[in-house]
């Protein structure tokens, strides 16, 4: 791979004579630690890599993303520049919306759009922001935001029991929601193949989430339906790359 540093593009499995590349997007609120499970599970033939969002980790020094926009825009320039090959695009919640902000935007570019397009835990965005996605809001005092990046695991307990971390992973969360409330959508669809994970109990998803997401792409289409909620359970979230379909996609519905 070659093009954006690694600070960028940041590489957690290589394998060697690898056929494809799947990319993760960061977490809002988070960067790219929660893949590392990831690394054990991955098929003999995938490497894996990262992209850190600025303002974090590697990029500690660059400004956060303003908006939706500009962070969307940092991620395609990144994909584009960077030699890849093959590659599976992979984005869980709020980042399922970038990933798939950012397929669109490749979607004319054969050469470097993603073969496929895996998303994670995240209802269709074309009803915009629902109540439930605007939390947390900016206005949460810390107390709030710490509780909430607590309960969807962001918030690892050596970062809650450091004070410095602690501040780091705060100011971290608010760029985050501050990019979140500027999303807009614009009537963004992709064509390659598309495949859709959803927990069976989380609250977030709503009951229509799989029938929209049919109906924003014109490639194969699937959705799977796994055990838990938000991040499903541990043992089922590093697993996940082995559940990822291959381009041509089979029956979809609920899987153990």
């Amino acid at each position: 791979m070659s093009g954006p540093q690694d600070t960028t593009l940041v590489p957690l499995h290589r394998t060697p004579n690898a056929r494809r590349t799947l990319v993760g997007l960061s977490f809002f609120g988070g960067g790219t630690a929660a893949y590392q499970p990831w690394t054990g599970h991955m098929p003999a033939d995938t490497d894996l890599v990262v992209v850190c969002y600025p303002g974090r980790e590697g990029r500690f020094a660059e400004d956060f993303a303003r908006d939706w926009d500009e962070l969307a825009t940092d991620v395609a320039r990144s994909l584009r520049e960077a030699d890849l090959g093959p590659y599976i695009l992979f984005g869980h919640s709020m980042s399922g919306w970038m990933a798939f902000d950012v397929a669109s935007r490749l979607d004319g570019d054969e050469a470097r759009r993603p073969r496929a397009l895996v998303l994670s835990s995240c209802n269709a965005p074309d009803r915009g922001l629902t109540e439930s996605e605007l939390l947390p809001t900016p206005q949460d005092p810390d107390e709030r935001l710490l509780e909430w990046l607590e309960t969807h695991g962001l918030l690892p307990r050596h970062v809650r029991e450091h004070a410095g971390l602690t501040e780091v992973a705060l100011e971290l969360m608010r760029a985050d929601v501050d990019v979140r409330n500027t999303f807009v959508y614009r009537g963004a669809e992709v064509s390659v193949p598309l495949q859709v994970f959803l927990g069976a109990d989380d609250p977030l998803i709503s009951s229509d989430a799989a029938v929209r997401w049919s109906a924003l792409t014109s490639g194969a289409y699937r959705y799977d339906v796994l055990g838990g909620g938000h991040f499903y359970t541990p043992e089922i979230w590093q697993s996940l790359p082995s559940r990822i379909a291959e381009t041509t996609f089979a029956p979809t519905g609920p899987v153990s």
